[in-house]
């Protein structure tokens, strides 16, 4: 089966906050203050905003198929957010992967089931529940406990919220990079200066580690030897060595 490994990040939806909230006249970046003064009030501290209040700014995939691998962001650093949300979606037509995340069910789908609606974009492969194809009957993208859609933070965890644990951490624990220059709570002032080639590149070292940590849930669970291990982790790294690009240069000198 072909492997599309995902992770997205995004900002305050300001637009979306301006109609909710009655907030014409104000700046993004005052628009987006206000937010997160409403949601520290909501939450009593935390400033994360509800999945329905963020836009998608980037979305980086590594895509696996039986002669192929590849890590890139969809679209390009111009590319509206219905853009980039169609290409995630008509990836998912054309290849019927299985989709691979961290904290997928938990966030990055549900914001992207809101951009889509939002958005009016067709995921009908995606939305597949063994209506038209039987196939999809037991083993879907909607299914938390299905595979075609396996959030490893949910699976490693027993889909226990208590046993959760970040990405970076366990990326580390096990030898791969975590995270690199960047964290989520910096993508709002990145995005702000307008560096939107940095937010995908650190998307990008995100995906990575996701796939990483991919490979060794694998091996845990019997699906690859140790040497259909270390020949992919090697498969990885010459990936990366011949993309040539700085920060997958320096995502390789941090794995090395």
């Amino acid at each position: 089966m072909n492997l599309l490994v995902f992770d997205i990040e995004t900002i305050p939806d300001t637009d979306s906050a301006r109609k909710i909230h009655s907030l014409q006249g104000l700046t993004d970046a005052e628009v987006a203050e206000s937010m997160f003064a409403q949601r520290r009030q909501q939450t009593g501290g935390s400033e994360f905003l509800r999945h329905h209040l963020q836009k998608v700014v980037a979305i980086s995939t590594v895509l696996r198929t039986s002669d192929k691998l590849s890590v890139w962001s969809l679209g390009d650093v111009s590319s509206p957010e219905e853009d980039i949300i169609q290409r995630f979606f008509d990836g998912i037509d054309r290849y019927t992967p299985m989709l691979v995340s961290w904290n997928g069910s938990g966030f990055d789908l549900p914001v992207l089931h809101y951009r889509a609606l939002l958005h009016g974009i067709n995921a009908s492969r995606y939305w597949e529940t063994g209506g038209d194809d039987q196939s999809f009957k037991w083993n879907n993208y909607i299914s938390r406990f299905h595979e075609r859609h396996t959030d490893l933070m949910d699976v490693i965890a027993g889909y226990n919220p208590r046993a959760s644990a970040p990405l970076t951490e366990v990326a580390s624990m096990l030898g791969f990079p975590g995270k690199m220059g960047m964290d989520g709570s910096k993508v709002w002032d990145n995005y702000l200066e307008g560096n939107i080639e940095g937010i995908r590149n650190y998307c990008e070292t995100d995906v990575l580690n996701t796939y990483l940590v991919f490979l060794r849930y694998e091996l845990m669970r019997g699906q690859r030897s140790a040497t259909s291990y270390e020949t992919e982790c090697e498969r990885v790294r010459d990936m990366l060595q011949e993309e040539g690009q700085p920060h997958l240069l320096e995502f390789l000198g941090a794995w090395n």
